[in-house]
């Protein structure tokens, strides 16, 4: 993970297929975390919960969301 702005909390996480910023965001009622899509500018917020699902989920459960065409690059989507 490449740090971002020398604060200890934030980096950028990528490969050749994507990057995202990550930092923990203390606004909401309590700290979640901040994924921000390099390409899009996009932000999505997941708080404790949400992270421990995806911690639980069977292998193999992410691999229908991996798919870009599916929802990522569809020019119909708002």
């Amino acid at each position: 993970m490449r740090r971002v702005r020398g604060d200890p909390g934030n980096g950028v996480v990528g490969n050749e297929f994507a990057e995202v910023a990550v930092s923990i965001d203390e606004e909401a009622n309590g700290p979640r975390l901040r994924i921000e899509d390099l390409r899009s500018g996009r932000v999505r917020f997941l708080d404790p919960l949400e992270l421990e699902t995806l911690v639980h989920l069977p292998e193999g459960t992410l691999q229908s969301l991996l798919d870009p065409s599916a929802d990522r690059w569809r020019e119909d989507r708002e």
